[in-house]
């Protein structure tokens, strides 16, 4: 009895004690794991205001963080031999040195501002930066990395294989040849877990209902698919006058002038790939990219596969992106260089609390996920959506965050205090990739993920969209004028596949004029946005399939096999959404009325098969498709991020199979004392 609790009373303090790990202890135990991240609180999101005065120095020192996390991130890439040689080389050589560097980058940040203004208080703390795990170890599954690997199995992501065996990692100077991993990511992801197969998610799209004074109009504007391959890893709105700034390539369409050096009066004179040559708005997002091997012309360039985004670019198929209005009531004009930018680039380590972007499937697109790519069944393509910021202050055009300017409108569609309605920019970009093979890691079908921060892992969640408005006046007063109408208008609304501008192949059209379409019944905008809805019964966002100019298939129109949750009254959708939903004929006008009722009847019963099919832990999603899928801590006083509580999804401490694991002794302990109790009263029986 004294020995077993005492085994369970030790285990169980033991057992504490690891939780409450923190400093060298807690890099430890993540570097223990098998994969690491550098976890660093976000000095950036702190700084609601900033002194005009002290705006330019700010933003540079704020990308000098950034490049030390990235800088610091390499160097843990390529240390593994060294950490596993001597456990205090990453606290000594890589954490110790950053926070030094970090302190050193606030303080001027600090000065900065005191100079001109008042100076933050508490922004000292934010120097520190903790290791994490990153689960790409425990998640990833399936076979080897190249073939040249032998017998080994390993999945992307997985580090085992030391960055720079094979060919360089990422930060390790010559990318030629064959690349480690499906794509050269060498440990920087993705991995198997970060994949869900979209039919196992639940419908959950839901919009707020309009009022009587709701503005129900749209407008299109069509500006290509980044045909002539314009990329660059600045960014002008974060890191204005910096090389590099975004860690990451970007797509560019719209705006031609799009580099960290573009001043307001560059882009206002700038060349523009829209179809309506008065929009010379900037619409900007990280490339998608096939984790294939491929060396693109970025392999040897800092923001590509020096910095862990490796592969081939893939170019969309279809670009949408559409103006609408607010449930509540009037739009007013867009101040011209609004800049907004939508999701957060960082939310791996941040946590999901401005993860706004979302991913899903052609046809199924009332289920949306954010922090998972969508594994999409034979013939449908990926989408990602951007739903941009639609309120904002009245004064600024961006702010010292590039948030607190704009906002997004609450449940029922109203604008906090002091905000007033804008157009809200709803973005849409459609993939022809194939499922990825799950089960051997991406070897047989590669792959695919975003651009990201190194550190950020290529997570689905990091996904993020920015603009800039450049549209001329007239040309924005007539937008709203048509929403607030009620109408459907602009260059493109008609209908039309590739989103509008050039396509590889194919000759420029014509320049149009904006043009209205009064009491339009939704004439699949831009290339079968929202494909005529599908209105009658089907799933959201049917579209996609709309032809040049409209005259091909105006986007799937939904099935009508769907049925409400009487627990919920949402539907939920069991079969793909079917049909065709009419044909966009011509510019876009035939509209493929309800959906289901010119479905050509594909609604009843599927009639596709998956592309692949997923690991049956790849499977497992939160519905509500929120957060980075890993808890996320900071060693630092502050607001801690978010807790995207997806413990399926990670695999680190605290999930129940841990625990139980860790605690075995301690059940055993009981047993012991249970045992020892029935014993003693057995003895006494019998000497009774």
């Amino acid at each position: 009895m004294l020995g077993g609790g005492g085994l369970a009373a030790v285990n169980v303090y033991a057992t504490a004690s690891e939780g409450s790990t923190e400093g060298p202890t807690r890099n430890a135990q993540a570097l223990a794991s098998g994969a690491a991240t550098i976890d660093c609180p976000d000095v950036g999101s702190q700084l609601t205001a900033v002194p005009d005065g002290a705006r330019t120095e700010v933003d540079n020192e704020l990308s000098v963080l950034d490049k030390q996390i990235a800088e610091a991130y390499q160097r843990l890439q390529s240390s593994e031999k060294a950490i596993e040689q001597d456990s205090n080389f990453a606290d000594s050589s890589i954490m110790n040195p950053l926070k030094e560097k970090r302190a050193a980058t606030i303080e001027r940040i600090l000065i900065a501002i005191d100079r001109v203004g008042d100076r933050p208080e508490g922004l000292e703390a934010f120097a520190p930066c903790v290791l994490r795990a990153s689960g790409n170890n425990e998640d990833a599954q399936g076979g080897e990395q190249d073939g040249e690997q032998g017998e080994e199995s390993q999945a992307p992501g997985d580090q085992s294989q030391a960055p720079g065996e094979q060919s360089q990692a990422p930060g390790g100077g010559d990318q030629g040849g064959a690349q480690p991993g499906n794509g050269g990511q060498a440990g920087n992801g993705p991995v198997a877990a970060d994949f869900v197969d979209i039919k196992s998610v639940q419908p959950n799209v839901q919009n707020p209902q309009g009022g009587d004074n709701a503005s129900t109009g749209s407008f299109a504007t069509s500006c290509g698919v980044n045909a002539n391959g314009v990329f660059n890893s600045d960014n002008v709105i974060v890191a204005p006058g910096v090389t590099n700034g975004a860690h990451h390539f970007h797509d560019y369409v719209g705006n031609q002038d799009n580099d960290a050096f573009a001043s307001d009066e560059d882009l206002a004179g700038a060349d523009t790939t829209c179809e309506n040559k008065g929009d010379k708005s900037s619409y900007f997002w990280p490339v998608l990219r096939l984790q294939n091997g491929a060396d693109e012309k970025d392999a040897n360039s800092p923001g590509g596969a020096i910095e862990g985004n490796a592969g081939e670019i893939i170019t969309p198929k279809q670009v949408t992106m559409k103006f609408v209005g607010s449930p509540s009531g009037d739009v007013a004009e867009m101040p011209k260089l609004l800049r907004i930018i939508t999701g957060d680039a960082k939310a791996f380590v941040n946590g999901p609390a401005n993860a706004n972007a979302s991913w899903s499937c052609t046809g199924l697109e009332d289920r949306q996920l954010k922090d998972k790519y969508p594994l999409c069944p034979q013939g449908s393509d990926v989408v990602r959506t951007f739903k941009f910021q639609s309120c904002w202050d009245g004064r600024n055009i961006d702010s010292a965050n590039h948030r607190t300017h704009v906002a997004f409108a609450d449940a029922a569609g109203n604008c906090a205090g002091g905000f007033k309605a804008i157009p809200q920019l709803v973005q849409r970009i459609v993939y022809d990739v194939d499922a990825p093979s799950i089960q051997d890691g991406g070897k047989t079908t590669p792959l695919f993920a975003v651009d990201s921060f190194p550190e950020n892992l290529h997570k689905p969640i990091t996904d993020h969209g920015d603009f800039i408005n450049v549209f001329e006046e007239d040309l924005m007063k007539e937008m709203v004028e048509c929403i607030n109408g009620g109408r459907n208008c602009g260059a493109g609304g008609g209908g039309g596949g590739g989103g509008g501008g050039e396509e590889p192949g194919d000759e420029p059209d014509p320049e149009p004029t904006a043009t209205e379409t009064p009491d339009a019944p939704d004439d699949g905008d831009n290339g079968g946005d929202n494909g005529g809805n599908g209105d009658d019964d089907g799933a959201d966002n049917g579209g996609n399939n709309g032809g040049d100019d409209g005259a091909d298939n105006g986007g799937n129109g939904g099935g009508d096999d769907e049925t409400p949750d009487p627990a919920t009254s949402a539907p939920q959708a069991t079969e793909p959404a079917g049909g065709n939903g009419g044909n966009g004929g011509n510019d876009g006008n035939d509209n493929g009325d309800d959906g289901a009722d010119n479905g050509n009847d594909n609604g009843d019963k599927p009639t596709t098969e998956p592309k692949s099919d997923p690991s049956p832990s790849a499977a497992e999603t939160d519905a509500a498709a929120g957060g980075s899928g890993d808890d996320v801590d900071t060693a630092v006083p502050g607001p801690e991020p978010t807790d995207a509580n997806d413990a399926s999804a990670a695999g680190e401490s605290g999930s129940l199979a841990e625990t139980g694991t860790q605690l075995w002794p301690a059940a055993a302990g009981g047993v012991l004392v249970i045992l020892g109790f029935v014993l003693l009263r057995r003895i006494r029986a019998g000497a009774e």
